[in-house]
């Protein structure tokens, strides 16, 4: 079996990098910096899935996307989640919250309608991830 990335994920989500196990999505809401990291591994529904090197890496990255949403965006605080009940591929969101978002201290999935990013918007937050 091959990797290939959830079709709800492809439809939603903006590519910003390929890391040596994982894809670096932007979820295409400009309401929220709302990042999901996946790890290109064909069948994983869960992160006990992954072999034991795989799962070290795979937080390897997870911590590299936390600090750089810390670094870029400053959030009051950091949403780390792995859900996967509409999309049972694995895949963590990692989501920068601010006390001033539309849907504080609310989860963010479900309230409002996305706002896609505008072209030049999403090039200033790829340049982060080169």
């Amino acid at each position: 079996m091959m990797f290939e990335l959830a079709k709800e994920l492809q439809r939603d989500c903006i590519l910003m990098a390929e890391w040596p196990l994982c894809t670096v999505l932007l979820m295409n809401d400009s309401q929220y910096p709302w990042f999901i990291l996946v790890p290109r591994v064909a069948g994983a529904k869960e992160v006990i899935d992954l072999p034991e090197p795989q799962q070290i890496q795979f937080w390897q990255e997870s911590a590299k996307l936390s600090r750089l949403l810390q670094d870029t965006f400053m959030p009051d605080k950091l949403n780390v989640a792995a859900l996967g009940n509409m999309v049972p591929q694995l895949h963590v969101h990692h989501i920068a919250r601010f006390k001033t978002d539309i849907a504080w201290p609310k989860p963010v999935w479900g309230l409002f309608s996305a706002k896609p990013y505008e072209d030049k918007e999403i090039a200033k937050i790829k340049a982060n991830f080169v």
